[in-house]
């Protein structure tokens, strides 16, 4: 059997704060888990060095499905985004050495390619809905078939998903959080304006996105929706923060354009009522917040059975570990959807070198042994972790919003 000898966190940020767990076995052979929860790496790093890589010395590392019920049941603790991370850590990396040590890509150990690459989906932000339609047709341009269209709201100096000054967008975009004034009424109007605008720009052979990030009531979010359903969106995301999982009764019964949820999801258990009664359409969660490969394969089985699709979380907040483990994940799974995707800067690709690649708005991880990504330890030591939070907003009147 290929037993662990040793365990380590690598804390890098080329650009952007990333948590990297390393295994080795005693045959030399290693594997790598993204451990990156945004705005709060620190935590997961010390769970995983303090609380963890003491009970995975010695251990076999083919025996996947017992060391990830050991994590997750032996801690007594169970679930919450701290927790979930490092398990997911350790289950990507072991998956990762099972495949170096068959020779073949992870995907192939998953029940081969159920399809011939994954449909990704590019971002597409701007101050004005001009400016938006802008970035959207240059993203269609390289071949993108699905793009998530966000833009600056008139009378709020800020909006989500939007960038600064031309800028990368960054969520985590300060060492204390940031805060942002916001109002629901200018964005409900501004929003359809933007998709209508887009149909007449971008025809209807692409697919339009747009993330709500939580931001609305249940009947805002019907309301939206309904509005939108002339422009035919491929999905709508996070319209109303998902702990009441009863509110999205209230959105189904007032609108058909389809729901997306689930990014910041842990377990099978915060999305098993959404998906068992059919609440939505697609589910984000994501290889690293939720348990790794191993648990994520169990919700999308589950969501298959509803016909629910994945679409899984793939911002920059997320390294190329776990883009190069969710490509596994979605050209494995039959109920796959689409995948999002933010490439990374110069800077981490360096750091994380990989097999993955896209091509005419596809992606596939190629086939490499393992997950097919690398870390350069002496070059990810040169990036020094930085503090980063992510923002808060307030209503106008200094509320603070609820999500």
């Amino acid at each position: 059997m290929p037993k662990i000898v040793s365990a380590r966190v690598i804390v890098t940020c080329p650009g952007r704060n990333f948590v990297t767990l390393k295994i080795e076995c005693d045959d030399g052979t290693t594997g790598l888990g993204d451990a990156t929860l945004n705005g709060r790496e620190l935590s997961v790093a010390s769970y995983l060095t303090d609380h963890v890589v003491p009970c995975l010395i010695g251990r076999d590392a083919h025996r996947i499905e017992d060391v990830w019920q050991y994590l997750y049941k032996g801690a007594y603790w169970r679930r919450g985004p701290v927790t979930m991370a490092a398990i997911a850590a350790v289950d990507t990396a072991l998956w990762d050495i099972k495949g170096k040590l068959a020779g073949m890509p992870v995907y192939q150990l998953l029940g081969g390619a159920a399809r011939d690459a994954c449909m990704v989906y590019a971002h597409a932000n701007g101050t004005t809905i001009e400016d938006t339609i802008a970035v959207a047709k240059a993203e269609q341009a390289k071949g993108y078939k699905a793009i998530r269209l966000q833009c600056g709201v008139p009378g709020l100096a800020s909006t989500y998903g939007v960038a600064k000054h031309g800028a990368r967008y960054e969520p985590a975009d300060a060492d204390l959080p940031s805060e942002s004034v916001w109002s629901t009424e200018k964005y409900l109007r501004v929003v359809p304006e933007l998709f209508k605008a887009a149909r007449e720009a971008m025809g209807w052979d692409v697919h339009l996105l747009h993330d709500i990030h939580h931001r609305l009531t249940p009947i805002e979010a019907g309301r939206l929706g309904k509005a939108l359903e002339p422009y035919n969106l491929f999905w709508i995301e996070d319209p109303t923060p998902a702990e009441n999982q009863e509110a999205f009764k209230l959105i189904r019964h007032h609108t058909t354009t389809p729901i997306a949820v689930g990014e910041v999801f842990n377990s099978i258990w915060d999305a098993k009522d959404l998906i068992q009664n059919q609440l939505i359409d697609y589910i984000r969660a994501t290889v690293v917040h939720a348990g790794g490969i191993t648990h994520l394969r169990r919700i999308a089985s589950f969501a298959d059975l509803y016909q629910i699709r994945t679409g899984c979380h793939g911002a920059t907040d997320l390294s190329p570990v776990a883009m190069a483990a969710a490509l596994h994940f979605g050209l494995s799974v039959p109920n796959f959807g689409v995948q999002e995707h933010m490439p990374h800067t110069d800077e981490t690709d360096a750091v994380f070198p990989h097999a993955y690649s896209f091509d005419d708005g596809m992606m596939h991880p190629g086939e490499a042994p393992g997950l097919g990504v690398d870390i350069d330890e002496d070059l990810a030591a040169t990036y020094d972790y930085k503090r980063a939070y992510l923002p808060v907003a307030r209503l106008e009147d200094g509320t603070l919003c609820n999500w």
